[in-house]
């Protein structure tokens, strides 16, 4: 073999036999030789050497490597001498016929760097017959030692050499040239080259190395896609079929990118074309990427070929599917699926029961919770403790705790674990209930068990304290957990703060605030919404927004509560430029307003009359989103009624009867309102017992609003039987219902009657405002009982109440001028 080498390589011999010509010299000469050499040896160095001995020496060091490189180090150190490519080349051969490979690539890239134009190949050729060594071993290391140093021409050049001569090229060198090419990119000379590469690959297979599966798994983390596809034919015409272990790997790794899924499934179906036959693991990978990529039509079109081809769908399947079906919202689908999988005989593990239950909890669907569970136990299949975990879970989400504990009885009962999971979801499950004494008892056992709390249980017993106003002892808590190691976050100091904002303590607040800061803690948006909140509901609207801007330099990632809660209060004070441009920043900083920001900028038309612009905006939200809720279409029907539009807010309450809207008692309150207003009592008592067959509860707005209306057209009788409706219901009226009282029995003279309404209303423990009293100070002096208006008057003006404009009108009409300089006094 190597003799028919030496022959295609004729064109060389001319180099080769400059290089290794001098090596057969005269007898008279070799006493020199070995005379320089043994001095080399002993280190007697001596300038006797001519740079026509250096081959020669390297020729007699041959078999000792170390003296042989000293000797090249020395002849170029010490006497100048410049080393040709034929000094090169003889120490390689001597260098790897001793497998000293490191030295040897050392002396190689030295090489390079002096002879990389010449043909190195050729001028190796001739020292296989002297020097003995191996074509295989001495190529493939020049194939190597380009490709490493970049110099891929001749890499490739060397390869090609190697193949048509019938040389074996070694795997790492192969390896080596296929990485190189690879990283760098050289797309074309992979090309060019893939056919040999094909053609080589059948003799690595047979020694061991599995070429393919390294040559294509290259190609993938390279994102060669298209090439991974050419050699993979290329591979089967050479007759080379790849096991399908090998292109499972393949296809897997493919998948593991959503943007290289499509190159996967174009290898799949090249696999379908040309082989090899994918199985059951195969499209399991597929089916899996498709299920991630949320393409569930593709995964199932895939699962019903893999059918349709033979091949069973197996437990992983199923399982992936099962799982897809659920993670998109598909529950139905899913169920139906799991159940023709268990029809099938398919024995599903607790792992797919438990991802079921999951989702039902996710969903708030405690019935079809319970029937997976009951499933899986008809299945034969016993809880774990993360199983147990989801479904106490899902029944403390659902208020369902004690059942929960039911659940955690049985979990103890056969010796599992309890774990912090299930600890965490009964203690927030009693917090929600508001039984804080619950929560605590088994805080305690956790404890007792040996578990240590950690944040967020730390977080929700804080949360329950703070809402129900301890915050005292939630804040004992937090610095427990500070003692116990525990790493603090904004969510624990948030719950602590918002149970300050309920008791409107600023200052508590800053101080929590301030330790955020200390503790290297940042505070996050809800932080600032809870302080915005307070101002807001302080009025301090000016110092609100000053916060707000100051959130907004500070790069706060503001949410849409946080603009709601703004716009919302400047929107009740008419502030309609602040509003919108609220809502101009809040588009600007890409935040997507929410259907309550869209609640306030409706209400804030309606108040404008701008009722078409408005009427734009419902239609825009019923079309595209986000989804009207059950405050949008109140807003809208009370914005009708406000634009004295009444017939098109009954139709439009008409109209969405037929939906599930969920109407509350605030949609009829307005409604009956809007009736008794327009006199429509009829209409109105009829609208009042339609909200009562729905079963909807009516509070005292709307008890108020039809006493309002029976009043006023001559129903007394009716309007105390409301009244009397309302106590047997134990809805107390407010100063609101108390009002309307006395305005209708003023105006019917029955001054006693409302003067007693008066002082019920005060027993009551009710706030008497200006309203109340101007309609008693009116109906007293329509009456002619002036002395009781002006002593009403006073009292009114002593409790502090300023008269608004009506007041200020009846008491000149009625009281004269004397009244007035009493409440410029009493203002004094």
């Amino acid at each position: 073999m190597f003799s028919h080498a030496l022959k295609l390589f004729k064109p060389l011999i001319s180099v080769s036999r400059i290089c290794f010509s001098s090596i057969s010299f005269p007898l008279s000469s070799k006493s020199t030789i070995v005379h320089l050499s043994y001095a080399f040896q002993g280190g007697n160095f001596a300038p006797l050497l001519q740079s026509t001995y250096v081959n020669q020496n390297l020729f007699f060091l041959r078999s000792k490597p170390t003296s042989a490189i000293r000797f090249f180090q020395w002849s170029e150190n010490v006497l100048g001498y410049s080393h040709s490519l034929c000094s090169h080349c003889a120490l390689i051969h001597i260098l790897l016929s001793h497998r000293l490979f490191g030295i040897a690539h050392q002396v190689f890239e030295k090489m390079l760097q002096r002879y990389w134009e010449w043909d190195v190949f050729g001028a190796l050729c001739d020292g296989f017959g002297a020097y003995n060594s191996n074509p295989n071993t001495v190529y493939s290391f020049l194939l190597a030692g380009y490709c490493q140093n970049g110099v891929f021409d001749k890499g490739i050049d060397a390869f090609l050499r190697m193949s048509k001569t019938g040389i074996d090229v070694a795997p790492h060198a192969l390896r080596t040239m296929m990485d190189s090419l690879v990283a760098s990119q050289c797309i074309s000379a992979i090309v060019s080259i893939l056919d040999e590469i094909c053609g080589q690959s059948g003799k690595m297979i047979k020694q061991g190395f599995n070429f393919y599966a390294f040559l294509a798994m290259s190609f993938v983390n390279h994102h060669l896609f298209e090439l991974v596809l050419n050699f993979h034919r290329k591979m089967i015409d050479r007759g080379i079929m790849p096991v399908i272990f090998d292109c499972n790997k393949i296809l897997k790794a493919l998948c593991k990118e959503e943007t290289s899924l499509e190159a996967a499934s174009q290898f799949f179906h090249t696999m379908l074309k040309v082989g090899p036959s994918p199985n059951v693991v195969t499209f399991s990978t597929l089916i899996d990427s498709y299920c991630k990529a949320k393409r569930l039509d593709e995964a199932f079109k895939l699962y019903h070929f893999m059918m349709a081809r033979g091949i069973s769908p197996d437990l992983i399947v199923y399982s992936i599917l099962i799982d897809g079906l659920f993670k998109n919202g598909k529950l139905e689908a899913g169920v139906r699926l799991l159940s023709e999988a268990l029809e099938k005989g398919v024995k599903l593990d607790s792992v797919i029961f438990g991802s079921i239950m999951d989702s039902f909890v996710k969903a708030g669907d405690l019935k079809k919770l319970i029937v997976v569970y009951n499933r899986m136990r008809t299945e034969g299949l016993s809880p774990g403790t993360v199983t147990y975990g989801i479904i106490i879970n899902g029944l403390c989400q659902g208020g369902h705790v004690l059942e929960a504990c039911g659940v955690f009885g049985e979990y103890v009962k056969r010796g599992l674990e309890p774990s912090e999971c299930a600890y965490s979801c009964l203690i927030d499950g009693f917090c929600k209930l508001g039984n804080l004494k619950e929560a605590f008892i088994w805080y305690r056992k956790m404890l007792e068990n040996g578990l240590l709390p950690d944040l967020i249980i730390y977080s929700i017993l804080v949360n329950g304290l703070s809402q129900q106003g301890r915050v005292n002892e939630a804040l004992q808590l937090l610095f427990q957990a500070t003692m116990m190691g525990i790493q603090l976050n904004a969510y624990i100091f948030n719950g602590l703060i918002d149970g300050y904002y309920r008791l409107s303590q600023m200052t508590n607040m800053m101080r929590l605030y301030n330790l955020m800061q200390v503790k290297n803690i940042h505070p996050d948006v809800v932080t600032y919404t809870s302080f915005l909140k307070l101002l807001v509901d302080q009025g301090e609207l000016e110092k609100a927004l000053a916060l707000f801007l100051r959130m907004l330099k500070q790069n706060v990632p503001l949410d849409a509560i946080a603009y709601c809660t703004l716009m919302d209060s400047f929107c009740q004070l008419n502030k309609a430029k602040t509003v919108m441009w609220l809502f101009q920043q809040m588009l600007r900083n890409k935040v997507s307003p929410d259907i309550a920001i869209y609640n306030v900028l409706l209400r804030r038309l309606f108040k404008d009359f701008q009722f078409d612009d408005a009427m734009k905006l419902f239609h825009k939200l019923a079309t595209h989103g986000p989804e009207p809720d059950i405050v949008t279409f109140n807003t809208v029907i009370c914005g009708y009624c406000f634009s004295d539009k009444l017939n098109e807010a009954i139709q439009l309450y008409e109209t969405l009867s037929n939906r599930p809207v969920g109407f509350t008692a605030i949609t009829f309150s307005i409604l009956i309102d809007a009736l008794c207003k327009k006199s429509r009592i009829n209409e109105a008592v009829q609208m009042f017992r339609r909200m009562l067959e729905k079963g909807i509860e009516p509070n005292v707005v709307t008890y108020s609003c039809l006493v309002d209306g029976y009043l006023k057209f001559q129903s007394m009788g009716s309007a105390f039987e409301l009244l009397e409706e309302m106590a047997r219901n134990k809805i107390d009226p407010n100063i609101v219902s108390y009002s309307i009282l006395m305005d209708g029995l003023c105006k019917r003279g029955l001054i006693d009657d409302a003067l007693s309404t008066f002082q019920s209303a005060i027993s009551n423990g009710l706030l008497l405002d200006v309203v109340a009293y101007t309609i008693l100070i009116h109906g007293c002096c329509r009456v002619g009982r002036l002395t009781e208006a002006r002593i009403l008057y006073q009292r009114m003006l002593v409790q502090g109440m300023v008269p608004d404009h009506v007041l200020q009108r009846v008491v000149a009409d009625y009281l004269g001028a004397q009244s007035m300089t009493t409440y410029k006094e009493l203002s004094f």
